[in-house]
């Protein structure tokens, strides 16, 4: 029997070992979408005990922020939303919360947790009710020691460079205040993420605009207009460093439609009326395919996350918001839409590198056999399948979409993994990637599917894991 999470953790062959520990383990992460503040890595934070660095809760301005992953655990644990998200006593909060890891064999995040305790804390025990206490004790002594600050737990997990996610509007005045300090060798670089602008369905849309157009410097009174706000905020994120994009989307659309009857729709929205589900996907799909073109010229990249039913217990999300842990995977992504999406990019000269991302697992081959029509001279990869994404960033999930991308592609041009994650401390989820690669590989080598030839292997590896991201994006960082 194996030990538990040990050094040779999830690598099953002795060609695993050998490129996870002589390769992998060794490259720097590139972490090119998270959703870390920005403001938090300038201000150095510190946290006070590790129920604040884990579960996280109410901030100054009475918002929530912390990891919805383990408050969907501890709800299903049957916690009382206090332990989760409200005013109960920190230590009580992770009480609750290892009590619940007792029952999460097969969850990444009982593995998660434990590379996280082993990396940072240096703990190789085990993390359940029983052992809370000097679990609780070890890590709030080790969370007030040098290193453990939230640019300290980024330069101890490798990170080179990582990108935020950031609404159009947004001044950047943390990523300036970053971009100027010198004492700090990791880029934090902008992405650009304009939901906010292209869902007009939403109650607040008018008052969003202003706040648009007071950031670009003019007024919006039409579709036109909309348009050079966003080009002008687009110039000052590139000037920023920003190389990628991100939409949060139920699916992606393609509904067509004439400029004036999109601007008609504009308008109608403006003046604070409702529009129709068919006017409001005719409008998407003219915002977008906007934005898409943009990014191309740019150069950018287009990262599309669909395949979400968010916001699924309407009586919690309206006590706790947005991204408290009541989104689920949706299963109404029409490919045909997709492909007519990319096609009207395509023929217009104006298809950005794209990555799709779905969370509908069983959207992986469709996806892997869009990007093959997509393709094109000048970037390898060009249009991608991104990683295995939230419900499915887990070891069967990473191997399935590893497996559909190699079958459907190639697997040398994937870009790899990415945390997608408000926490400091969610930087091992680049090594558990990094050894299901491995073991993935060290299967087939093993298995009599692909050649022992571990100078190529090791080429791949060290691509998959850094180099395509560095190449990709042109961060202008040194490939290894």
């Amino acid at each position: 029997m194996k030990a538990f999470m040990d050094r040779d953790f999830l690598l099953g062959t002795e060609t695993a070992k050998e490129l996870y520990h002589g390769v992998a383990a060794k490259l720097p992460v590139l972490d090119y979408h998270c959703h870390v503040s920005p403001q938090e890595i300038w201000e150095n934070r510190r946290f006070g005990n590790i129920a604040q660095a884990w579960l996280g809760g109410r901030g100054p301005d009475g918002s929530l922020a912390g990891d919805h992953y383990k408050w969907r655990a501890l709800r299903a644990n049957g916690v009382e939303e206090r332990f989760v998200t409200g005013d109960a006593p920190d230590r009580e909060r992770f009480q609750k919360w290892a009590e619940a890891l007792d029952k999460a064999a097969g969850n990444p995040l009982f593995h998660w947790s434990h590379l996280e305790l082993q990396r940072f804390f240096g703990y190789t025990g085990v993390l359940g009710g029983d052992t809370a206490e000097e679990v609780w004790q070890l890590c709030n002594e080790k969370l007030q020691g040098p290193g453990m600050s939230a640019r300290g737990l980024i330069r101890r997990s490798g990170v080179t460079l990582l990108c935020t996610t950031d609404d159009p509007a947004d001044s950047l005045h943390w990523h300036k205040l970053l971009r100027e300090d010198g004492s700090f060798p990791v880029q934090v670089l902008p992405a650009w993420r304009p939901d906010k602008a292209v869902q007009l369905e939403k109650p607040d849309y008018p008052a969003y605009l202003e706040k648009l157009g007071a950031a670009a410097g003019m007024e919006i009174r039409s579709f036109a207009g909309l348009q050079e706000a966003l080009v002008r905020r687009m110039d000052f994120f590139n000037a920023m460093g920003c190389r990628l994009s991100d939409h949060g989307l139920e699916y992606v659309m393609y509904a067509p439609a004439p400029e004036e009857a999109v601007e008609a729709v504009f308008q109608k929205r403006l003046a604070g009326g409702p529009v129709t589900r068919e006017e409001e996907l005719r409008f998407k799909t003219a915002a977008l395919l906007f934005l898409g073109g943009e990014y191309a010229k740019r150069g950018w990249a287009m990262q599309l996350h669909y395949g979400v039913k968010r916001d699924n217990n309407r009586a919690a999300f309206q006590r706790l918001g947005p991204d408290t842990g009541f989104d689920a995977i949706g299963s109404s992504a029409p490919a045909a839409q997709l492909a007519d999406f990319l096609n009207a990019l395509e023929e217009a000269g104006s298809l950005p590198k794209t990555i799709l991302y779905s969370l509908n697992p069983n959207d992986d081959a469709v996806i892997g056999s869009i990007i093959g029509c997509f393709q094109g001279p000048g970037t390898a990869g060009k249009a991608q399948q991104g990683s295995a994404w939230w419900f499915n960033d887990h070891k069967a999930g990473m191997e399935k979409q590893l497996t559909s991308y190699a079958n459907q592609g190639l697997l040398g041009n994937f870009l790899g993994m990415l945390t997608d994650s408000r926490s400091f401390l969610s930087y091992p989820r680049h090594e558990y990637f990094r050894r299901i690669l491995c073991n993935l590989l060290g299967g087939w080598v093993e298995g009599g599917e692909y050649p022992r030839d571990m100078e190529k292997l090791s080429s791949l590896v060290k691509d998959v894991c850094y180099n395509n991201a560095v190449r990709y994006f042109g961060f202008g960082l040194e490939t290894v």
